[in-house]
């Protein structure tokens, strides 16, 4: 079975190595052009590029696949399926009936819930308790399309969006991997269409979401230093700079303070007055600062002379 594949980050790139790894025929590797990248902002490879061209797989990287000419160049090329992991590109109907078996998309939650570009961060932003792995056949809408597998991922109380993404790419190349394996078998697969309640979208993370509101629940806060942690990172402001905190923790709550206000400082970490009335607490753990890296905040408030009294703000 000729198998094509589409993908961009990490995520698409422990599929694209499973499928490799299964022995299935790679005749087109589709995947985003090179990207300016570190401080030098040269031009790299994504990494399912990388993985492709280590192992000799063909590669394209059209810009798009809505120009004719691009996307001829890519359908010319004889596929009997097509897995889709985090591309980002849009498939147009050209492309969705170029394989035999259509295309196959590996989505990181469980459908109808969390469709759209970010439903990692999403899960774990809203507290779920359980995410997933999609198997879905591909269609004209966003994530839409007619469900063939599902599979549970927890999510655990220090569940960041990297660890969470590490389980759900491991989970994603398994439930691929024996997708094919029925479908190599059977010439078919079986599928289901996606219910009608309980849809969500999960929208980009945009760079302004990054910024703590402290008058939000500390629970709501932990939550988003996980979902945003390693990217953007929640951040919030001193007089000195921005500030992004990567560990905390819901501590115990306290007489009413403005929102934002430093409580208690201690070797376990930075406490916070925060929620709409300011008696909850939320103990920062490890932040970040401007131009600097990750430390404890028993260490940074050494360092910056954070004591009671200090407030954070909310910007950027």
């Amino acid at each position: 079975m000729r198998v094509g594949f589409a993908g961009t980050p990490d995520f698409a790139a422990r599929a694209l190595a499973a499928i490799a790894g299964a022995g299935y025929t790679i005749p087109l590797v589709l995947t985003q052009p090179d990207r300016p990248h570190g401080r030098g902002l040269k031009l790299a490879p994504s990494p399912v590029k990388a993985y492709a061209a280590a192992h000799r797989l063909p590669v394209a990287q059209p810009r798009s696949l809505k120009d004719p000419e691009q996307r001829d160049a890519v359908t010319g090329v004889p596929v009997d399926v097509l897995v889709v992991a985090a591309y980002g590109l849009i498939l147009p109907p050209e492309v969705l009936a170029w394989p035999r078996h259509g295309c196959l998309n590996i989505h990181a939650s469980r459908l109808p819930r969390w469709r759209g570009a970010a439903p990692i961060q999403r899960a774990i932003e809203a507290g779920d308790p359980v995410t997933g792995i999609t198997i879905m056949q591909m269609d004209a809408g966003l994530d839409t399309g007619p469900m063939i597998a599902t599979h549970d991922v927890p999510i655990g109380p220090a569940d960041t969006a990297a660890t969470l993404h590490d389980k759900l790419a491991a989970a994603g190349a398994d439930a691929i991997t024996a997708a094919l394996a029925v479908l190599a078998r059977d010439g078919a697969l079986p599928s289901r269409a996606q219910p009608a309640v309980g849809v969500t979208y999960a929208a980009k993370v945009t760079p302004a979401e990054a910024a703590i509101d402290w008058h939000a629940p500390a629970a709501a806060i932990e939550r988003k230093t996980r979902a945003l942690d390693p990217v953007p990172g929640a951040r919030t402001r001193l007089a000195d700079g921005a500030l992004k905190v990567f560990g905390a923790a819901v501590a115990e709550a306290g007489d009413p303070r403005p929102p934002g206000a430093v409580t208690a400082v201690t070797a376990a970490g930075i406490d916070v007055a925060c929620g709409p009335e300011g008696h909850e607490r939320l103990r920062l753990t490890v932040v970040q600062p401007a131009g600097g890296a990750r430390m404890t905040a028993a260490a940074f408030a050494r360092g910056h002379a954070i004591a009671p009294g200090v407030r954070f703000g909310l910007g950027s």
